[in-house]
């Protein structure tokens, strides 16, 4: 790199893209018998399109919580959550999920893969479901796939694949109907340290080169360290946000 380009990459202003989530004010509480658990409290979040952030903090936090309610999947008790701008609680319950369906991408810890379907049938289903044409689906399974490097472990079962690989069908699947963001709880938490490295710097690629937005729940420094930004949460608040420098995408850097 020239002086004149380190330069530039030193004084380039920080761009900022639009948002495509944003919390206000959102409040989340359960019942757990005669005991109320107040789960979020005026929790205010905004991210970024194609931005990667980690969402860390103790058990009991509200980190779940929070990915739940910013996907949709759970109902919000006060405030609101938008995506790309559409607020959540303007739509329906069936609105709801067939915005998940065509616009969100999920990756669980522990996979949720059908045991009976190979790889491919395991990332073309949601298509099916959905009444894709089954030519399409398959034709765009197998692209997904072979997105994660997983394209030759097509055929095989889940019981026939490592840890790693069935994150790696996960996270096909959850790319299929190329979503706007994908939201991922725990993604590394069942695997090895190995695995766990090659998984994060999947999603860490899969963010530079196809622009996706990830949203990651994770107890895993490693992990954090790994995205655009890490923000802490402690009994259901957020308590500090930290902005990485990001490394070799070329990316702009975060400022502070």
């Amino acid at each position: 790199m020239t002086v004149v380009e380190r330069a530039a990459e030193t004084e380039a202003p920080a761009i900022r893209a639009p948002a495509i989530v944003e919390a206000r004010e959102v409040d989340k509480r359960y019942e757990t018998g005669q005991l109320e658990v107040h789960a979020l409290r005026g929790v205010s979040l905004t991210v970024a399109a194609g931005e990667m952030v980690a969402i860390m903090g103790p058990s009991g936090s509200g980190k779940t919580t929070l990915l739940n309610c910013l996907s949709g999947l759970d109902a919000v008790d006060g405030g609101d959550v938008l995506i790309d701008g559409i607020s959540l609680a303007s739509m329906s319950d069936e609105e709801r999920t067939d915005y998940r369906a065509q616009r969100m991408g999920f990756v669980f810890q522990f996979y949720n893969l059908m045991p009976v379907l190979s790889a491919v049938e395991n990332v073309e289903l949601p298509l099916l479901v959905a009444r894709v044409d089954a030519k399409q689906a398959r034709r765009r399974a197998l692209d997904a796939l072979d997105m994660v490097g997983l394209l030759e472990r097509a055929s095989h079962v889940p019981e026939e694949l490592s840890g790693g690989q069935r994150q790696r069908a996960t996270i096909a699947r959850a790319l299929v109907n190329n979503p706007a963001i994908v939201w991922a709880d725990e993604p590394t938490g069942d695997l090895d340290s190995e695995n766990a490295e090659e998984i994060i710097a999947l999603m860490r690629r899969l963010n530079v080169e196809q622009n996706l937005t990830f949203l990651i729940v994770t107890h895993d420094i490693g992990v954090g360290r790994s995205t655009d930004r890490i923000v802490r949460m402690v009994d259901g608040t957020i308590v500090d946000e930290e902005l990485l420098e990001v490394r070799g995408n070329g990316r702009p850097r975060h400022v502070r």
